[in-house]
C-alpha cells in the first residue's frame, strides 16, 4: 500500500458578500439574533451566472497555481456538490474541461455537508491501491440558488464557495497518517432535505442533536483507530455550519479552542466546501507545520458523517 499527502489547497469565494445588517432588510431578523444563535455575521453570494462549475473551476486553478502540478498529471478528479449545474453532464465534467485536466477521469459525489470527507475517502482507496498517483478534490456550492429568502430559519445560514486540495501518492510506503471514517442513515432523510428540487427543508433543533452526537461519536473513534488521543491534533477542522455545533462540540471532545478553526463568521455555510476553505485558509495563514496531525469532521443531509485525521 502507497502512502499518500495532500500537497495543495485552494478556494475560491464569490465577490458579494451579504451581511446579516443586509438580510434585516429582507426577512424579519436582526445582527443580534443571527449571531447569537449561529456565530454568523457574512456569507458569500455567487452572481446570477456564476455556476458551481464556475466556482469549482477558480478553485481549482488556484490549486494548480500554488501546487506546480500541471492539469495533464492529474489522473482523477472527483467533486462533491449538492448543488450540480445540471443533471448530467456531471459537475465534475465540466470541471475537468475548464482546467484542461485531460487525462483525468471525474466524476460527482453527493453526500452535502460531508462531501469533502466523502471525497478524501474515495480518493485514498484509489491512490493508496496504486490506480491513480495524483487526485484532485473539489467541493463546489451554490446554496444560494435553493435558499427560501423568505425562510429566516435557514437563509441566515447558508452561503456559496468552492474549494478543494490536491492529494498525490507518495512512491515509497511510509507510515504517515491518513485515515477516514464514512456513515450514512437514510432514516433521517426527511429532517434535512431539498423536496421537490426546490428549497432547503431543515427541522433545525433535532438536526442539531443528531449531529453533535454523530460527530462526537465519529471523532472518538477514528482516534481509538489511529492509536491518538485529542493532546496529538494539532489543528481541528470540523465543518462550519454552526458556532454553537461547533463549540459544544469541542467541548464534548475537550478540544482547546486555540486548537478549533472557526471561519462560519465570514462564510456561513457553505456545505461541503466549508472544511476545505477552512483548510486553505489555515495554510494561508501558517497555522499548519508539516508533521501535524489535522482531524476534520463533518455531518450532512441524508444524514451522512464522517471523519478524518491526515498528517500534514
Amino acid at each position: 500500500m502507497f502512502g499518500i499527502k495532500i500537497i495543495a489547497t485552494g478556494s475560491y469565494a464569490p465577490k458579494k458578500v451579504l451581511s446579516n445588517a443586509d438580510l434585516e432588510k429582507m426577512v424579519d431578523t436582526s445582527d443580534e439574533w443571527i449571531t447569537t444563535r449561529t456565530g454568523i455575521k457574512n456569507r458569500h453570494i455567487a452572481a446570477k451566472n456564476e455556476t458551481a462549475s464556475a466556482m469549482g473551476i477558480k478553485a481549482g486553478k488556484n490549486i494548480l497555481e500554488k501546487s506546480g502540478i500541471k492539469p495533464e498529471e492529474i489522473e482523477l478528479l472527483v467533486v462533491a456538490t449538492a448543488t450540480p449545474d445540471m443533471n448530467f453532464p456531471s459537475t465534475a465534467c465540466l470541471i475537468q474541461t475548464g482546467l484542461g485536466l485531460k487525462n483525468a477521469v471525474a466524476f460527482d459525489i453527493s453526500a452535502a455537508c460531508s462531501g469533502f470527507i466523502y471525497s478524501l475517502s474515495i480518493v485514498e482507496q484509489y491512490l493508496k491501491i496504486g490506480t491513480y498517483s495524483t487526485a484532485m478534490i473539489i467541493c463546489t456550492e451554490k446554496f444560494s440558488e435553493i435558499i427560501n429568502w423568505e425562510d429566516r430559519n435557514t437563509c441566515i445560514l447558508f452561503g456559496d464557495g468552492a474549494a478543494g486540495v490536491i492529494v498525490k501518492r507518495e512512491e515509497e510506503q511510509n507510515t504517515s497518517v491518513f485515515k477516514n471514517i464514512i456513515k450514512s442513515d437514510g432514516k433521517y432523510a426527511d429532517l434535512l432535505a431539498v423536496p421537490d428540487r426546490k428549497y432547503i427543508d431543515m427541522k433545525g433543533n433535532t438536526v442539531f442533536k443528531i449531529a453533535i452526537r454523530s460527530m462526537g461519536d465519529i471523532t472518538t473513534e477514528i482516534l481509538k483507530s489511529c492509536g491518538l488521543k485529542t493532546e496529538d491534533i494539532a489543528l481541528f477542522i470540523p465543518h462550519q455550519a454552526n458556532l454553537r455545533i461547533i463549540n459544544a462540540l469541542g467541548d464534548l471532545l475537550k478540544i482547546p479552542k486555540e486548537k478549533v478553526y472557526i471561519n462560519v463568521g465570514e462564510y456561513g455555510n457553505t456545505s461541503a466546501a466549508s472544511i476545505p476553505i477552512a483548510l486553505n485558509e489555515a495554510d494561508e495563514k501558517g497555522l499548519i507545520k508539516k508533521g501535524d496531525k489535522i482531524m476534520f469532521v463533518a455531518f450532512g443531509g441524508g444524514f451522512t458523517w464522517g471523519a478524518s485525521i491526515i498528517e500534514w
